[in-house]
């Protein structure tokens, strides 16, 4: 008996087998179907509680990682979704997580290294091309994001002018292309940099030294309350500016492993490549410190992004995360792209999820 049921088991298996290779393309253009049904036509910002929500982009830097897109943060405030920073890919994963760029309201920038506004071209274009936008896309950062969003605009004049030829004014209104600077200064450590339908965004200084200027960001809306950090060594201006926020954003770099990679880089004989790791060391905050800031600051969850070096694998978490727990009381979350951090108008609770 238990032979007849095997044989016919393998031989339920191998009919199935056989029909799936007979109908590999129906089988092919039915599962396409279904993924477009429910990713493509996905709008996670419509289903979020009103509250401040924020989202992770892109948690990666300029070391190679497949997981991880660069820098890139994803603020909604009620009905309004933001982006701060936006690294190589951090565009593409916002689409993946179900939000549309032709609903970015604006993006902050915190500095302008390269790996922190090289998916600029792609998201002015997915914010034009995608809303059918007929005003720039408005990007908030420092004194000289004037000549980064004019470069920027000035790389895409050629390919302007091909999208509006091949799709036509309607779905690519001429107006609508580009970005448009919004600059501030920071007289002192921080200031009001958006006020506008109960969302406040103050921008405030960091030290990133030798680039300068560069600034985080804190973001309240309705009693709800975020900072993202931007790069910087540990700050007791960012301490101060962030007290009492729900989440803490933080950039972490971890120097033991570091260490390692500079020096297997140098007994291979690169010694640019082992200058350039001893370099980051020194305008970067570690696990630790950022624990310490979050402690000080009393944030109740601190998210680790823009994470160096790159973590494969979870089972390289505790490693990198050291002794970090031992220095704040609080959730430690090594940040992953998709985690989206959920924080409803009228409750303390942090709500945790993944849109990838």
């Amino acid at each position: 008996m238990a032979k007849r049921i095997g044989l016919t088991v393998l031989a339920v298996v191998l009919a199935a087998l056989l029909l799936g290779w007979m109908f590999q393309r129906q089988v092919g253009e039915a599962l396409f179907e279904r993924a477009v049904a429910q990713n493509l036509t996905r709008d996670t910002a419509r289903d979020l509680p009103d509250g401040l929500h924020v989202g992770l982009c892109g948690t990666g830097s300029p070391l190679p990682n497949l997981e991880r897109a660069g820098p890139c943060n994803i603020v909604v405030a009620g009905d309004r979704l933001f982006v701060v920073d936006i690294g190589e890919g951090g565009g593409e994963t916002l689409g993946l997580m179900g939000f549309n760029a032709g609903d970015v309201r604006a993006l902050f920038l915190t500095h302008f290294h390269s790996d922190h506004i090289d998916g600029l071209g792609p998201l002015q274009l997915f914010h034009w091309t995608r809303g059918a936008a007929r005003t720039p896309l408005p990007v908030y950062g420092p004194a000289g994001v004037e000549g980064l969003v004019e470069g920027f605009t000035a790389a895409y004049a050629a390919d302007k002018t091909y999208r509006i030829a091949h799709h036509g004014e309607v779905v690519a209104p001429p107006t609508g292309s580009g970005g448009t600077a919004m600059p501030f200064e920071l007289p002192a450590s921080s200031a009001v940099v958006y006020d506008e339908g109960g969302l406040v965004v103050t921008a405030f200084r960091v030290d990133h030294s030798p680039v300068e200027p560069a600034v985080g960001y804190r973001f309240d809306y309705k009693g709800r309350s975020a900072c993202i950090s931007g790069d910087t060594v540990r700050s007791s201006n960012l301490e101060a500016v962030c007290k009492g926020v729900d989440l803490l954003v933080h950039e972490a770099l971890q120097a033991t492993l570091v260490g390692k990679m500079g020096d297997a880089m140098g007994e291979q004989g690169n010694a640019n490549a082992a200058q350039i790791f001893a370099d980051i060391m020194d305008y970067h905050t570690t696990p630790k410190q950022a624990a310490q800031s979050a402690a000080a600051s009393r944030a109740k969850m601190l998210v680790l992004t823009h994470l160096v070096p790159p973590l494969p694998s979870t089972i390289l978490y505790p490693a990198f995360l050291e002794d970090a727990d031992q220095h704040y009381d609080g959730p430690i979350i090594v940040g992953e792209d998709g985690m989206l951090f959920s924080l409803p108008a009228g409750s303390s609770e942090i709500e945790r999820s993944r849109q990838l």
